[in-house]
């Protein structure tokens, strides 16, 4: 008897099984979990015609079974393709060495099983299943499984997990925080705690290898779909597994009792991944640098501060580390809340930013497993490989010779100044309206590439750089209007995940198309994107110019637009509105006529600034670029946007960073400035401001590496490590990490060992007087001017 059922694709898994492949997937439905079997599956790749024959005999002599089937797909330089299936995986890891090694092309050989299963019936999260179901402990199997696209819009349990541990990496306890069930499993012994009862969320177990076990049965019975955590990929699970292997268990935590597998990226790199099947682990620093978010440091505290507006509070590594041997022996019940409290933290991060939704949204639109990080290129693959197939290609290799950058963005040199009214106009997603107009696309070129060019119907449209694309014979400008729209409604739905997604994937593909990590990059596809997008700020720019207004900036898709006096913000408003109006048309009728085409270019009224600093390069005349300040009146209330300034660095001390706010603001309120910075630097100097002095910087190597030029930062750390040496305590820096450091009389010495006095001048020569400098010459005054001595009249 088959059933239909629906549900979304958790994991993904593939295997060779008595002779044949064996896809297997977890899917989350309204029943609960289910665990797909499809088998005999085949592996494919695409060899050309002319290079068949050949092919066969090497194959037959190596015992790898093949079948060969002709299709009708040619590659991007036409040859005609033939496809060559084989039983086993294992077989199909043969192929591509042996084939390469007689110079026998053969193509997406890589494409994984699993993968291609999937991408090719356009399955993204959402499917539809049928097939035998047979009920297993806690979950129904289904056999001879078939599968298609469907729409399921699941809804996933969480659980945050999260381990404490001595310093040699002994198991304390782990945390579990979910909706069903919140607790802290403790090596300890529940007699020698006053009022045990009390305490009925820890779960007391003998030792190391209880714990485990008491993790395997927690799994079992709570059952939870995403696993989230801090670092819990390459900490916590890590440190879990080998744990685990140590007391000979193998850690039965995934569906099914099945084991999770750890596989190093590579050798040299220290990322690892995990799968647990049936389960998707989700890190909560990669997740929120795949949603594009940034973060000053990536530490627990601070993205909780952030974000949340709290954390805990922050101590010294050394001292955290005795602090939690100190629990462990003295006072597990605080140990416990400790550990409880951080795997809360990161559920409530996840939830500030939608972080879960974003994941699933992101599978519905791309068919990426959830876990993966970035995934930009798989995205476009995923999306795009079923097309071409269907239009007559197989998809081209990576290539990782010949390899031509493309330009960049479009940036102009800045005119600087300190400037009244100042407007800023944008192009509402610059790359993929250039995709769009100009029918930018891999089959686009390789079929445009055939035709003569002009701006008839049965003509190519011209690119850059040799590239000319195809009318009608393209997906990518398709795929980006269908993200454009689904993105303008997430927009006005207010789903801030969903339209995050969106853009990200949509700007992504851009990028992709520009990488020479992906497969269908080609430098006239990146070429004929960015040097369009020159053609158009530069044109852009004389036409706002040709009203008789000053453009005094511009960058990637944005033009700064001086109005060269003071203006109410009505007016200003209503100049950027007319200016908008007029660069739309002029680009919409500039399109019909010059090539035929229908403009999707947009610019937007973004920004009035009443006050606008653009500076210098440091010691030079000419302007800086992506680095400014202006005012703006955000619903009548006053505030100040820094732009690639001191202010929004990292590396920059709090001191500079309050100094240049404040002299800002009296700048741009027309306040005087002298007594003011005067002052700050006789403050500064009396060491009222010693708590501001601190300078944080990242040690991106081991400190062993740097030999020749020692920077500031990495001498501190020596000094650090060295008086920690001294004291008997665990060396903190030897393989990088965050430094905090002062400049005393003596050069750098790190904040928690000074032993110098503070070096006042140099706060003052390198941080206030460069921040100064930055905006004074435009009032007619600099920092040696306002500070000098006064001299006195005799």
């Amino acid at each position: 008897m088959h059933s239909h059922s629906t549900g979304f694709v958790l994991t993904r898994q593939s295997r060779d099984s008595q002779g044949q492949t064996e896809i297997i997937l977890w899917v989350k439905t309204d029943e609960g979990p289910v665990r797909l079997v499809i088998r005999g599956d085949k592996p494919v790749c695409f060899i050309p015609v002319t290079q068949q024959t050949q092919a066969q005999q090497l194959l037959r002599q190596a015992q790898i079974r093949t079948c060969w089937r002709d299709v009708k797909l040619s590659s991007f330089d036409h040859q005609p393709m033939v496809a060559c299936y084989c039983e086993t995986l294992r077989d199909s890891h043969q192929i591509p060495p042996l084939l390469a090694a007689n110079s026998i092309a053969c193509y997406e050989s890589d494409v994984r099983l699993a993968d291609r299963f999937l991408m090719e019936r356009f399955i993204r999260g959402g499917v539809v299943f049928t097939g035998k179901p047979i009920t297993k402990g806690g979950y129904l199997e289904y056999q001879q499984a078939k599968a298609k696209a469907g729409e399921y819009q699941p809804v996933l349990s969480m659980v945050s997990l999260d381990i404490e541990c001595s310093e040699k990496g002994i198991l304390y306890s782990v945390g579990l925080h979910s909706e069903r069930d919140s607790r802290v499993i403790m090596v300890g012994d529940p007699q020698q705690i006053e009022n045990v009862d009390q305490y009925d969320w820890i779960q007391w177990v003998d030792d190391e290898k209880a714990l485990l076990l008491a993790l395997e049965v927690w799994f079992q019975q709570f059952d939870p779909d995403i696993v989230i955590g801090w670092s819990v990929i390459d900490f916590d699970f890590r440190l879990l597994l080998k744990r685990a292997e140590w007391h000979n268990l193998s850690l039965r935590i995934g569906r099914g009792k099945q084991t999770p597998h750890w596989r190093q990226s590579n050798k040299n790199s220290q990322q690892g991944f995990i799968s647990i099947p049936g389960r998707v682990v989700l890190d909560g620093i990669d997740t929120l640098k795949t949603a594009t978010y940034n973060f000053r440091s990536w530490s627990l505290e601070s993205v909780s501060q952030e974000l949340l507006g709290e954390g805990k509070s922050i101590h010294n590594v050394h001292d955290r580390m005795a602090e939690i041997n100190h629990m462990f022996k003295h006072d597990k019940v605080s140990l416990a809340r400790y550990n409880l409290q951080d795997c809360k933290l990161v559920t409530r991060i996840f939830d500030h930013t939608h972080l879960l939704d974003f994941v699933i949204e992101r599978s519905r639109l791309t068919g990426v497993e959830m876990d993966r990080v970035g995934g930009s290129v798989a995205a476009f693959t995923n999306l795009y490989l079923p097309q071409l197939h269907r239009a007559g290609y197989v998809a081209p290799n990576l290539e990782s010779e010949n390899w031509i950058a493309s330009p960049g963005g479009y940036v102009m040199d800045s005119k600087p100044g300190l400037y009244n009214s100042v407007l800023v106009l944008d192009f509402k997603s610059l790359y993929p309206s250039i995709i769009r107009s100009f029918r930018i696309d891999p089959m686009g070129l390789v079929e445009g590439l055939l035709l003569e060019e002009g701006k008839a119907d049965n003509q190519a449209i011209a690119g850059f750089r040799g590239g000319q694309f195809h009318r009608e014979k393209h997906f990518l400008p398709q795929m980006i209007e269908a993200l454009w729209t689904a993105r303008d409604k997430a927009k006005r739905d207010g789903e801030k995940a969903f339209s995050q997604a969106i853009k990200i994937i949509m700007n992504s593909f851009y990028g992709v198309l520009g990488s020479s990590g992906c497969r269908f990059f080609d430098h006239r596809l990146a070429s004929s994107i960015t040097m369009r997008g020159h053609e158009i700020m530069k044109t852009t720019r004389e036409l706002i110019e040709a009203k008789g207004y000053d453009v005094i900036y511009g960058d990637t898709d944005s033009t700064f637009v001086s109005l060269k006096s003071a203006h109410s913000v009505t007016e200003a408003d209503k100049i950027g509105h007319a200016l908008v109006e007029h660069i739309n048309a002029w680009w919409t009728e500039h399109l019909a006529q010059e090539y035929g085409l229908q403009s999707a270019l947009e610019i937007e009224y973004e920004t009035h600034y009443q006050k606008f600093l653009m500076p210098t390069i440091r010691g030079q005349e000419t302007g800086s670029k992506k680095r400014y300040a202006g005012l703006i009146d955000r619903n009548g209330k006053q505030e100040i946007i820094f732009k690639g300034l001191e202010t929004v660095r990292t590396d920059w001390t709090v001191l500079a960073q309050e100094f240049q706010q404040t002299l800002y603001h009296k700048v741009f309120h027309n306040e005087d400035v002298e007594e003011y910075i005067r002052d700050y630097v006789e403050r500064t100097n009396s060491g009222e401001f010693d708590s501001k002095l601190i300078y944080r910087k990242r040690l991106r190597r081991k400190l062993e590496e740097y030999q020749k030029n020692v920077p500031p930062h990495v001498r501190a750390a020596r000094q650090a490590d060295a008086i920690n040496e001294k004291l008997g305590r665990p060396l903190q820096y030897q393989h990088g990490g965050w430094i905090e450091y002062v400049i005393t009389l003596n050069g750098p010495e790190p904040k928690e060992a000074m032993l110098t006095a503070i070096d006042y001048q140099h706060y003052i020569d390198k941080q206030l007087k460069p921040v100064a400098d930055g905006i004074l010459p435009f009032i007619g005054t600099s920092f040696e001017e306002l500070i000098a001595p006064q001299m006195g009249l005799f």
